[in-house]
C-alpha cells in the first residue's frame, strides 16, 4: 500500500467539502490535510543524536470521530495544536481502536491484548461495580514502572470502580481524575448520579469545567523536574455527552436537575447538543492539548517526549466521519478507524503520513520496546510492536486487526477486511478502494472470504464467552 503525496491545504469550510468530495473517489490516504507543506510518505530517519528512553504522553478523546479534526478533513471544526503535532510527526490514516467502545478499547492498550481475554473487557462499555481490571494483570503502566518510569494517569479511566479497581492498583503511581464513562462536566455527576472526581482513591472537590481541571493537571505534571522517564496518560472526556461546553452554566444546571430528580437518561443528553456545540467542544479539546503541549516545551522535554494522540472509539451522533460508514458501537470503519497521530522530536521526522494499518494493541506492544520494557510471559500481547518500523524503516509482517462485540466480528488483512453484522450476513471489503464498505466482494472472494472467517474464528476460539 503507497501513500500519495498530498498536498495539505489550508482554508475555510470550502475546502473541507472539496476535500470530502475527493475522498468520495479515493483512499482515506489521500485525504486533504490543513498545513502549508507537502506531507511525503513515513520514512525512518536516522539517529541524528543518541536519544534516551522517551518520556510518553499518551493523549485519548473521547468518541472523537475519524474525521472531527480539520488535518483529517474535517469542513467546520478547526484544530490547528492538533494539526501542529501532525506537521511534527506522522499522521496515520488506517489506524484503528481496540474495540468499538470505551472500556474495551482501554483495556485492550492497559493490557495490549484483546479486551475479550480479561473478564472486564467483555463489558461494552463497563456501567456498574461487577467488572473491572483486574489489579493482579501487568498492563502498560506496571511494566513501565517496574522498567524504572514514573507513572500517571489524567481523566477517564473507566475500567472499573472502587473499593477494587483503581489505576493505583493497575500500575500508575498517581492518579487523577473520573473512574465511570461519562459525567457532567460542571457537577462531575456520573451516569448513576454519584459524585465522579478523585485524586487517588478519594474524592476531590472542584467544580469548575472538567476539561480545564484536567489540562491544569496535566501541564502541572509534564511541567515537573522528572528524574526518571514518565507515562502520562491523558484521557480527555471531550467531546462525550453530555453536550456541554465551557460556560454552559445554565445547561448544566438542567441537566444536574434531572440527574437528581432520578432521570437515569439525562447524562445522554438525547434532546441536546447540535453540531456547532459538537465543534465548540471538538476546538476546545484542541486548545486544551496545546496547552499542554506549550507546558511540555517550556520544560525541555519536548525533544524527549513522545506524544501520542487518539480516539478511544469513532465518532458518536455528530461526528464527521465521511467517507467511513458507522459509528460508535460498531465494527464498521465509522465505528473504529480513528484520527490518530505520533510525534518524537528526538527520533521521528515530522511532515509524514502512514497508511499502515495498526490499532490499539500495537501501541502497548511499541511503547513497551521504545522503553526498554518486555511484557509479562503469562500475559503475551495480541498487538505488534512497530518499534522497528518507525525507527528503522523495517517492514512490518502482514499480519490479522481482529475485533469482537456482541452482534458483531471483523477482522482486516492487508486490504482486506471481512465483516459480519447484526443481520448475520458475512460481507467482504476491498479498503484501499472502497474505504465506505459499500462494494461487498463477498459473492465473488469466496475462497478469500473463507480464509477471513477461519482466522476470525481461531481468534474468537481463545477468547472468553460472553
Amino acid at each position: 500500500m503507497s501513500t500519495p503525496l498530498s498536498r495539505r491545504v489550508l482554508g475555510g469550510a470550502a475546502a473541507g467539502v472539496a476535500a470530502a468530495a475527493v475522498l468520495g473517489a479515493t483512499a482515506p490516504s489521500a485525504q486533504a490535510t490543513p498545513n502549508d507543506l507537502r506531507e511525503r510518505p513515513f520514512r525512518a530517519a536516522r539517529p541524528r543524536r543518541h536519544s534516551r528512553r522517551p518520556n510518553i504522553l499518551f493523549i485519548l478523546g473521547d468518541d472523537l470521530g475519524w474525521a472531527d479534526l480539520s488535518s483529517y478533513g474535517s469542513p467546520h471544526i478547526r484544530t490547528p495544536h492538533l494539526d501542529r503535532l501532525a506537521r511534527g510527526g506522522i499522521r496515520f490514516t488506517n489506524a484503528y481502536s481496540g474495540s468499538a467502545t470505551c472500556s474495551p478499547t482501554r483495556f485492550s492498550l492497559y493490557t495490549g491484548r484483546y479486551p475479550g481475554r480479561t473478564k472486564g473487557g467483555l463489558a461494552e462499555p463497563i456501567a456498574d461495580k461487577s467488572a473491572g481490571l483486574e489489579p493482579t494483570h501487568p498492563t502498560l503502566a506496571s511494566l513501565l514502572r517496574n522498567s524504572g518510569y514514573a507513572t500517571a494517569l489524567i481523566g477517564k479511566w473507566h475500567c472499573g470502580y472502587l473499593p477494587d479497581y483503581s489505576p493505583t492498583r493497575s500500575g500508575w503511581d498517581e492518579f487523577f481524575g473520573n473512574f465511570g464513562g461519562a459525567l457532567e462536566y460542571y457537577s462531575k455527576l456520573g451516569l448513576a448520579g454519584e459524585y465522579d472526581l478523585y485524586e487517588g482513591d478519594a474524592e476531590y472537590k472542584d467544580l469548575r469545567y472538567y476539561t480545564r481541571i484536567l489540562t491544569e493537571r496535566a501541564s502541572e505534571y509534564v511541567s515537573r523536574d522528572h528524574d526518571k522517564p514518565w507515562l502520562l496518560n491523558l484521557n480527555f472526556t471531550t467531546p462525550h455527552w453530555p453536550w456541554i461546553a465551557d460556560g454552559d452554566e445554565e445547561a448544566s444546571a438542567e441537566i444536574v436537575r434531572r440527574i437528581k430528580s432520578g432521570d437515569r437518561s439525562a447524562l445522554q443528553h438525547q434532546d441536546g447538543g447540535s453540531i456547532e456545540k459538537y465543534k465548540e467542544m471538538v476546538e476546545d479539546l484542541d486548545r486544551s492539548i496545546g496547552q499542554v503541549l506549550h507546558a511540555l516545551k517550556r520544560s525541555g522535554q519536548e525533544q524527549d517526549t513522545l506524544v501520542f494522540f487518539a480516539s478511544d472509539n469513532g465518532g458518536e451522533r455528530f461526528s464527521y466521519n465521511w467517507p467511513l460508514a458507522g459509528n460508535k458501537g460498531s465494527l464498521q470503519e465509522g465505528g473504529i478507524r480513528v484520527p490518530s497521530i505520533l510525534r518524537w522530536p528526538a527520533r521521528i521526522d515530522g511532515g509524514q503520513v502512514s497508511d499502515l494499518p495498526v490499532f490499539t494493541p500495537d501501541w502497548t506492544a511499541t511503547l513497551l520496546d521504545l522503553a526498554g520494557a518486555r511484557a509479562h510471559p503469562a500475559y503475551p500481547l495480541d498487538g505488534s510492536s512497530l518499534a522497528g518500523y518507525l525507527l528503522r524503516g523495517a517492514e512490518v509482517p502482514e499480519r490479522d486487526l481482529f475485533w469482537r462485540v456482541r452482534g458483531e466480528r471483523a477482522l482486516r488483512r492487508g486490504d482486506w477486511k471481512y465483516y459480519r453484522g447484526k443481520s448475520g450476513r458475512d460481507q467482504l471489503f476491498h479498503l484501499s478502494e472502497d474505504a465506505r464498505e459499500q462494494a461487498n466482494r463477498a459473492p465473488f472472494e469466496q475462497a478469500r472470504l473463507a480464509e477471513l472467517r477461519t482466522a476470525w474464528e481461531r481468534i474468537d476460539a481463545e477468547l472468553l464467552r460472553y
